[in-house]
């Protein structure tokens, strides 16, 4: 039989070269991997954006919260999309979308621009990734493979945040900032080339898209966001921040009230009929929420308090990738063996160890002692919860919800971190406005002409002042950080349950579906 024979006879949808899980497997990393490391990539090259596109301070904050809300907000749909429609159909539209929104943003001249294609992006990168979970789940079978599958996928979700800073920092300081975008093309293109190949087309299901449900939670999230930032620069009683905060909370119950009577929703409650389901999405969405503000604070800190070049600070960061991998190679070798619970109490109890110790961040810390110790032991942390909360979220799903429920827990990190960060904005902006309170006196007697000068213009404290006062806004922040991972791991230790069935499924020795 000839080549041209053996591809007519294949079922339409099928991979033009099946056989290659391996090969599968990294298209489908690699298209989480460049996803996730964009939430975290441009944090380093946020500076050379601001000076470039005269953002303000506030505005700026935008070039990070765009894409994460548009991505977290519209993930649900986005999964849906993947089990209606076929996923690997939908799964190459969300990559040719976000490929082309970031020739966009690259080539962006105005702020206006810029945030746009961040929006597009994050709309690219909702469709794309909760279907390249729910392709694990169709591609491997249920066991020891899917759960090494699964623990790829997740260590490049948990390390993408430190290689995309890392990224950042060589594309910034040895190109330009706009490569920090330009530099998913290429990957993008490659990625949509290689997925017809390797990987076969899922079956549809019928079903309808629940637009409203995603327009009421994306829009409720937005505005609760905006709400906390807004706070940090204006203040609690601002009528703007009244007002944001009033209208989230009626979307959100919009939201609630839409998904309890829909007749497909694109977040069934029934997903949250398993407690150890339900406890996962709470873990994932705090941790989330601490890990995307501890980056972005701690970049701030080594570029502006520890003077680092951009490419010094994005190394900084590379111990944290590796500490990551480790935890989760650990948690996967094991899991079968001892079950979810024991590594999502030990991962949260580091992760609020780590974050405890950054709060005691000072203007005089070192790299060694007030970042590096303390990242180290969170990295491991959140390696050790990444592939359990990975594994536990959707596990025992029916296949035609495979795309819904791997979109939730994707939205619990997306939302998390977004609103973390907007907490964390909140309590930065308060603790550093009455520190400089108390350095400006200081300032002014010491302060050379020149400086008081520029201090006029800018209302911005030079060093050591202006150290003092970043620090302590950091050190706050990590406070409500800390306290956030106390949440998670207060519903690892009274939520979670190891039971027998779970183990059974987790070692490939049980029916399909855990629980």
């Amino acid at each position: 039989m000839t080549t041209s024979q053996l591809i007519n006879d294949q079922k339409p949808g099928a991979a033009r070269r099946a056989g290659r899980p391996g090969i599968a497997l990294a298209v489908i990393a690699a298209c989480q991997l460049m996803v996730v490391l964009d939430a975290t990539i441009v944090n380093i090259a946020l500076p050379h954006i601001q000076d470039a596109l005269e953002f303000s301070t506030t505005d700026l904050t935008w070039v990070v919260s765009a894409y994460t809300l548009t991505f977290g907000g519209l993930l649900l749909l986005g999964g849906r999309a993947g089990d209606i429609l076929g996923r690997r159909r939908v799964f190459m539209t969300g990559i040719l979308l976000f490929t082309f929104a970031s020739l966009l943003g690259g080539l962006a001249q105005e702020p206006w621009q810029l945030l746009a294609a961040r929006v597009l992006q994050g709309v690219g990168g909702a469709i794309a990734s909760p279907t390249s979970l729910a392709l694990i789940t169709t591609t491997f079978p249920e066991g020891p493979e899917r759960n090494r599958a699964f623990g790829v996928f997740a260590a490049v979700s948990a390390g993408g945040g430190a290689i995309g800073l890392l990224a950042g920092g060589m594309l910034t300081e040895w190109l330009d900032w706009r490569w920090v975008l330009f530099v998913n093309v290429p990957i993008g293109v490659l990625i949509a080339v290689l997925t017809p190949l390797y990987i076969s087309e899922s079956q549809r299901h019928s079903g309808r898209f629940d637009i409203a449900g995603a327009l009421t939670s994306t829009g409720g999230m937005a505005l609760l966001v905006y709400g906390f930032i807004r706070a940090a620069d204006e203040g609690w009683r601002d009528n703007l921040t009244i007002g944001s905060f009033g209208v989230a909370v009626v979307l959100l119950l919009a939201f609630a009230f839409i998904e309890s009577r829909a007749k497909e929703p694109i977040t069934p409650l029934r997903m949250f009929a398993d407690r150890n389901r339900s406890g996962t999405y709470v873990i994932m969405l705090s941790l989330a929420a601490a890990m995307f503000g501890m980056f972005f604070y701690i970049v701030l800190f080594v570029q502006n308090v520890l003077d680092y070049t951009p490419i010094e600070a994005g190394l900084a960061f590379l111990p944290v990738t590796v500490v990551i991998a480790l935890g989760a190679g650990l948690s996967q070798r094991f899991l079968p063996v001892l079950g979810p619970k024991p590594f999502m109490l030990a991962g949260s109890a580091l992760a609020v160890t780590g974050l405890a110790w950054q709060a005691l961040i000072s203007s005089d810390s070192s790299y060694v002692g007030g970042v590096l110790g303390p990242m180290l032991i969170f990295g491991f942390g959140m390696g050790l919860n990444f592939v359990t909360l990975t594994i536990t979220a959707v596990s025992g799903v029916a296949q035609h919800e495979a795309g819904a429920a791997s979109g939730l827990l994707n939205t619990t990190q997306q939302v998390g971190g977004s609103l973390g960060l907007s907490i964390l904005t909140t309590v930065f902006g308060s603790a550093s406005k009455d520190e400089a309170e108390k350095q400006v006196p200081h300032f002014m007697v010491d302060g050379s002409a020149e400086q008081k000068a520029e201090f006029a213009k800018t209302h911005q404290l030079p060093a050591p002042w202006g150290h003092e006062v970043l620090a302590q806004g950091i050190s706050s922040g990590f406070v409500a950080a800390a306290s956030m991972a106390v949440l998670a791991l207060l519903t690892a230790w009274l939520v979670i349950k190891v039971r027998k069935s779970d183990l059974e499924a987790l070692a490939g020795t049980a029916g399909p579906g855990l629980g």
